[in-house]
């Protein structure tokens, strides 16, 4: 029983509360599906497919937590011969999430739709509603875990175990809806506004069938601010600054921060980037700094590779720090312009 209640106290303070909070992505507009089902299809060109890996914690914990999630989504132009280029969009997301010390994992996989509506013949301004649906599993292995009822008294835990144990997964159904606005700042500059709601049905979360009332996942609602500002008048220089408000229960997340866009080279299509931002958090314990993030991304053509680390500022041991690292890779497929309607972070 002394494992079962370790488990416990690992899944809900080490993984921000089974039945309150998600899964964050530093790197969140790498994984657009995932941020707001608005996104969907917000970009130059036909196809987009992209993927990312987080990796948190690995110098404090023998079996690191890890994220992995991979998402295509389309564009398709609506009608024909019209000035507007309104368009639809269509998207399919997997993630999965899995913490190592119980090995609890979460898999999901969602369908999202979009319609981005133009609000001009220049095509300058743009805005999309979107809708996402899917199915997540939750699952536990329960022979990582030992009871003192299955200890044979010499060899090990051999025995088995009298612990009145619910099945080890379940599954529910999800809904989000969201919202973007698009608009053309000048020739190169760009600003975004969305927001999204996750969770609308709350649904309960536990491996319990007659669970209490209260065992479900928070809504959660996000407003995401965004924009390309070009520095040089070629374009070649230009400032992206991000900040991301996230709240679920009491729980109140806010990523702020931005990274520069250097051209290399003779064209525009190869860049490097480099941004930095803060995460301040709010948890049942109150406000606090939570992380400094460093980033460093390359782009290459229609590829855009970035890598990001977290410096946590709150310890689990005495002289250790946490940190996450974090790598996506993204494909533009069919890539038109430099008009980039959606921002690569």
């Amino acid at each position: 029983m002394q494992k079962l209640f370790t488990a416990i106290f690992f899944t809900v303070f080490l993984c921000g509360s089974l039945a309150a909070q998600d899964k964050h992505l530093t790197q969140f507009y790498a994984a657009p599906l995932t941020l707001n089902p608005a996104l969907t299809g917000a970009f130059e060109g036909h196809y987009r497919v992209g993927t990312i890996y987080r990796d948190q914690w690995r110098r404090v914990l023998d079996n690191p937590f890890k994220s992995f999630a991979v998402g295509a989504d389309l564009r398709f132009p609506i009608g024909s011969g019209k000035v507007r280029e309104d368009a639809m969009g269509l998207g399919l997301q997997f993630v999965n999430d899995k913490t190592g010390v119980i090995d609890f994992s979460t898999t999901q996989i969602a369908l999202s739709m979009a319609y981005h509506k133009s609000l001009g013949n220049a095509n300058r301004q743009f805005l999309s509603v979107g809708l996402q649906g899917g199915l997540t599993q939750r699952n536990i292995n329960y022979s990582s875990l030992q009871f003192h009822d299955a200890f044979d008294g010499s060899t090990g835990y051999t025995l088995g175990t009298g612990e009145q144990l619910p099945e080890n997964n379940f599954a529910f159904t999800d809904l989000n809806i969201g919202i973007n606005y698009t608009s053309q700042i000048g020739r190169y500059g760009r600003i975004f506004l969305g927001a999204g709601m996750h969770h609308i049905l709350e649904p309960k979360v536990s491996f319990f069938p007659n669970s209490a009332q209260g065992d479900k996942l928070y809504r959660k609602i996000s407003a995401q601010v965004a924009a390309t500002l070009p520095i040089s008048k070629d374009n070649r220089v230009s400032f992206l600054p991000r900040v991301l408000i996230a709240t679920q229960g009491p729980h109140l997340e806010i990523n702020a921060g931005g990274n520069f866009r250097v051209a290399m080279g003779q064209g525009n299509s190869t860049a490097v980037h480099l941004g930095s931002w803060v995460r301040p958090v709010r948890n049942t314990d109150g406000i606090g700094l939570d992380a400094v993030v460093a980033l460093l991304g390359l782009e290459f053509s229609n590829v855009l590779v970035g890598m990001s680390y977290d410096l946590n500022l709150q310890a689990l041991g005495a002289k250790q720090r946490q940190g996450s690292f974090e790598l996506s890779v993204a494909y533009l497929g069919d890539y038109e312009n430099d008009g980039i309607i959606c921002p690569k972070f």
